[in-house]
């Protein structure tokens, strides 16, 4: 399992399409994907779970990784949450 802590780069609250397209990256990988904001932990694979939580710029999160590719999968997550990647 890897685990890291970053700092989301966005000028609003995700929206719908930036969840969306956050899902579908996150669905290519076969590891455990999960994001903590506060007290919420919720799967980035879930379309629903994701839209649940609100992530404004600067919020400090938690990506969690845990499978065979999930070295690929959380740099993949965090260079999309820091604006690094879309």
């Amino acid at each position: 399992m890897i685990t890291r802590t970053v700092n989301v780069k966005f000028s609003k609250n995700l929206s719908a399409s930036p969840v969306a397209l956050l899902v579908q990256k996150a669905s290519k990988f076969d590891s455990l994907i999960y994001i903590e904001s506060g007290e919420r932990k919720v799967n980035a694979k879930s379309i629903m779970g994701m839209m649940s939580i609100t992530l404004d710029d600067g919020d400090e999160l938690l990506i969690k990784c845990d499978g065979a590719d999930e070295a690929g999968a959380i740099d993949t997550v965090e260079k999309f949450l820091t604006g690094i990647e879309a």
